[in-house]
């Protein structure tokens, strides 16, 4: 679906690149529009929700941004990054109000629903470009069925320093305002370290260094990750674990609208055991094949990422970590790069199907124990 001067517009026109160690060359990211908005959301003080083993609801709420703006904008086609306790993503002019209104009933159901404070903003791009930054966006292709967007030129960052100042602020809707969720979901179980842990990896460019250095670090590191043996995917190959009652149960019958929410648990645990069932046998329904399905699962994870900097969340042996822990230390210590790591034992994930009978459903990867949101606390230790 297309509208003339939509987000789609000028994203869908934007020639898709395959290849993740391709992510740093300047030719494959285009600048948005000036007339164009960035919206930006996060979770505040994450890490105090984490220290409660909150994980899966701030992965929740994260994702919930997506969704929320997705179904808001029909589906249609606009550049977003799940950042794991928050999300950032841009529209254009004739999609802001939608998404604004959007953006405002997420935080409200965030903060009843979820029980954690979020902070929303819409930045435009003129006033970010005004600051200094810039937002440029390109398309990566991780398998035939989807596309993530990638952003470089500091502006992403810019617009989250100016919200977490209080600048360029939306307010929650209010009280009772639920947005359209519809599609997001959390069956799957987490999911175990095969080859030793799960590794969320976050880096940054250093205030005041060098690009071209910054670019070769980060190089360095997918090329580091992308040879060795020793490091991949976290989504085994047969798709993620999946039990019946789901943990996530409660989560999606909260993301539900309409009816109490006995009502709507009851009915989440009445579907998901329709799907339990089909998925754990094999089961074709109609044109759903679960086996198809399971292969776009894994194809089609989000676990690694360029929003200004690089995020990965990476099954690996300790010795990978140990070699990547020692690069990146070289790379800080000239002054190159800031960086976040944080091992645990199993990852997570957070599924977006608007639709089963389409390859584009989206599954947002972080790591179990604290993942990107912790390696940010590391990363910020690092500037102190």
């Amino acid at each position: 679906m297309t509208s003339p001067g939509g987000s789609d517009a000028f994203y869908g026109g934007i020639k898709v690149f395959r290849g993740f160690a391709r992510l740093m060359e300047p030719a494959l990211y285009s600048p948005l529009p000036d007339d164009w908005t960035v919206g930006v959301a996060d979770i505040v003080e994450s890490t105090r929700a984490i220290a409660n083993q909150r994980y899966k609801a701030v992965n929740m709420a994260g994702a919930a941004v997506i969704a929320a703006v997705t179904n808001a904008l029909s589906g249609r086609e606009f550049p977003f990054v799940f950042g794991g306790d928050g999300a950032s993503f841009a529209v254009s002019a004739v999609d802001l109000d939608r998404a604004r209104d959007a953006l405002a009933a997420t935080a409200t159901w965030v903060k009843e629903d979820l029980d954690l404070p979020m902070r929303v903003a819409l930045v435009p791009v003129r006033a970010i470009r005004a600051g200094g930054a810039d937002v440029r966006v390109a398309r990566f292709g991780p398998s035939a069925n989807l596309s993530y967007a990638m952003f470089s030129g500091g502006g992403l960052g810019w617009a989250e320093a100016a919200m977490k100042r209080g600048e360029f602020a939306v307010e929650p809707a209010p009280s009772g305002t639920q947005p359209d969720l519809s599609g997001l979901s959390c069956r799957f179980e987490e999911i175990p370290a095969s080859r030793g842990l799960i590794l969320s990896v976050l880096v940054v460019p250093a205030n005041g260094g060098d690009p071209a250095s910054f670019r070769s670090v980060i190089e360095d590191v997918i090329g580091l990750v992308e040879r060795s043996p020793e490091a991949g995917r976290p989504v085994p190959s047969g798709g993620p674990p999946l039990r019946w009652p789901p943990q996530g149960l409660d989560y999606e019958a909260r993301a539900r609208r309409g009816g109490s929410l006995v009502k709507r648990r009851l009915s989440v645990l009445g579907f998901s055991l329709f799907a339990y069932t089909v998925m754990r046998f094999g089961i074709k329904v109609g044109r759903f094949v679960p086996e198809v399905y399971l292969k776009q699962v894994v194809e089609n994870s989000d676990f690694r990422k360029y929003d200004d900097g690089l995020r990965m969340i990476l099954d690996c042996t300790r010795e990978l970590e140990g070699e990547l822990a020692r690069r990146l230390a070289a790379a800080a210590s000239q002054g190159v790069v800031r960086y976040g790591l944080h091992a645990q034992d199993a990852a997570m994930m957070t599924c977006f199907t608007p639709s089963a009978m389409r390859a584009d459903h989206v599954h947002f990867i972080d790591g179990a124990r604290g993942g990107y949101a912790t390696a940010a606390t590391a990363l910020k230790a690092m500037a102190a």
